[in-house]
């Protein structure tokens, strides 16, 4: 099964290293990262707007704007998919990782 998420997060990265002046990418990348970030931003917003509605389509478009306008800001920041990937994996390990049942269980 393809992972579609490494291809992206691939493009964008040749995108920011290609600079194409008729690249959507490569125009978040020519504007800098207080840019990129408010895309980001609007995008989280929409989604959680979307989230509300009784669209599934609009959320689905709408979580896939969101994830490749934060994978455009991981590329900006230098941070690779892998490295995300990592520290999920860190977490997924984590027990009783509710702040909540920390704290009682620390009281115990």
């Amino acid at each position: 099964m393809e992972n579609i998420i490494f291809e992206l997060y691939e493009v964008i990265k040749d995108r920011k290293e290609n600079r194409d002046e008729n690249s959507y990418t490569g125009y978040l990348f020519n504007k800098g990262i207080d840019k990129i970030l408010k895309k980001l931003g609007e995008e989280c917003t929409e989604t959680i707007i979307s989230a509300k509605n009784d669209s599934k389509e609009e959320q689905i478009l709408e979580i896939g704007d969101l994830i490749y306008h934060l994978l455009v800001t991981m590329a900006e920041l230098n941070i690779s998919v892998e490295e995300v990937e990592e520290e999920l994996k860190k977490r997924r390990k984590k027990i009783n990782n509710l702040k909540g049942e920390r704290r009682q269980i620390e009281e115990i």
